[in-house]
């Protein structure tokens, strides 16, 4: 989740106007096809 993506990258994730950007740029790399999103709203590496 996108939540979990920023905490790995040292973000502060606990006010959602800062969770909202990083959730758009997650979906931009899966349109690009750089990674991918599971059904259950997870995004995995496309390997």
């Amino acid at each position: 989740m996108a939540r979990q993506v920023g905490e790995l990258l040292g973000m502060d994730v606990s006010v959602r106007a800062r969770l909202e950007p990083l959730r758009g740029k997650l979906v931009r790399l899966v349109d690009r096809g750089w990674l991918r999103k599971l059904p259950d709203g997870r995004f995995a590496t496309r390997l």
